[in-house]
């Protein structure tokens, strides 16, 4: 083995990757192991070891000293009562792997049964042999080092946002580069009607990682409700310092989002400094997000006024919880404000009882008195 060759790359394997030194070796000795009894046709015991200094490799056959006289109890069958019937058997001799303590003390004197005698079989070529399977090993532990790094730095992104290149794209996917690995962002994943180019710097949601023997799979998106909360957090200064708080998100990609907000300290307004002044920080996010709209709704404790916020841009909007246990309330707008209540195709209504975790019943003045409830205008 080309030992100058070897600890080159055991030195990167050790600096560079992270492997400690008795790990390589380790692989390294159960390698040859297994490549000895393949290539040499050995049925006897062997060990390999290798001096961490010279490079130098010697294979050692061994047996054990055994009584073959010696007897164990094994179970042979069960009985229904529970008593298992005990058979006495004798140990298997066999000479390739076992000496006898008459044989041992021949040539160790005060050899004991059980222990072991070592002659060395290293071969006159089994150079050729070690050099190829430490290639191979330290590929292996090279790969091995190099998905466990992956592994530590993108095992803790899930529901994180990161930012990519986009290097490749097929018929279902597009294929972000992150440096050291390539993560996935399906096609049905991306904000309808916005376009992908590639080599373009893009931010992407982390929906999933997951580890298996082939490496780390990373799952991307920019259509999920946690894509558009992140942004809020790397635009909102008072979100990532937690002066301003998220309730929640409701989300259709490409149409509308509706996230809540708050703030335990009274003198803060929280959809304020949400928008910004003029809209300049709603607009970056906005930007981000191809044009979809935002509804900035301002959380509140009392479900009631929370549902009325929520169902914004409609106004004059009144909330009757039907049913506290099962999250029902009732809905009463006029004629002017059903429209904006529901919204295009129930998209409104829809993203207001995802957001507030109630089911909304909408219902109109009129609607109310003809089943018998009479509200005030």
């Amino acid at each position: 083995m080309d030992i100058k060759a070897f600890n080159s790359a055991l030195e990167l394997l050790m600096k560079e990757k992270g492997v400690k030194e008795d790990i390589i070796f380790d692989a390294l000795e159960l390698a040859l192991t297994s490549a000895y009894k393949k290539n040499y046709k050995s049925l006897s015991n062997v060990r390999v070891d290798i001096n961490r200094e010279t490079g130098d490799i010697k294979v050692y056959s061994f047996k054990t000293v055994v009584d073959p006289e010696s007897e164990v109890e094994i179970v042979v069958d069960e009985t229904f009562d529970g008593e298992d019937i005990i058979e006495k058997v004798k140990l298997p001799f066999d000479e390739r792997i076992h000496l006898t303590l008459e044989q041992a003390r021949m040539i160790v004197p005060n050899i004991e049964l059980g222990e072991t005698i070592e002659e060395e079989v290293t071969p006159k070529d089994f150079g050729r042999v070690a050099a190829a399977t430490a290639k191979q090993v330290v590929i292996q532990k090279i790969r091995e080092a190099e998905r466990n790094i992956i592994n530590e730095e993108y095992g803790d992104k899930q529901d994180e946002m990161v930012s990519g290149i986009v290097a490749m794209e097929d018929v279902r996917n597009y294929y972000i580069d992150f440096g050291k690995i390539q993560g996935i962002l399906p096609k049905t994943e991306i904000i309808p009607s916005e376009e992908i180019k590639m080599g373009s710097n893009i931010r992407v949601y982390v929906t999933k990682v997951e580890s298996n023997s082939k490496g780390t799979v990373i799952l991307l998106s920019r259509n999920h409700y946690g894509f558009v909360k992140r942004l809020f957090e790397l635009e909102i200064p008072e979100i990532e310092e937690g002066i301003i708080l998220v309730y929640s998100v409701a989300r259709e990609a490409g149409n509308r989002t509706k996230i809540a907000v708050y703030s335990e300290n009274p003198s803060v307004d929280a959809v304020g400094a949400c928008i910004g002044e003029g809209g300049s920080r709603i607009n970056r996010i906005i930007n981000e997000l191809n044009g979809e709209k935002i509804d900035v709704i301002l959380y509140e404790k009392d479900p009631s006024k929370f549902i009325a916020n929520a169902l914004s841009p409609a106004k004059d909007v009144r909330v009757f919880i039907t049913d506290e246990a099962n999250k029902g309330a009732m809905v009463v707008v006029n004629n002017e404000n059903l429209p904006l209540a529901i919204g295009k195709k129930g998209s409104n209504v829809r993203l207001a009882a995802r957001l507030t975790h109630y089911r909304l019943d909408i219902k109109t003045y009129e609607q109310a008195k003809e089943e018998g409830i009479n509200i005030i205008e």
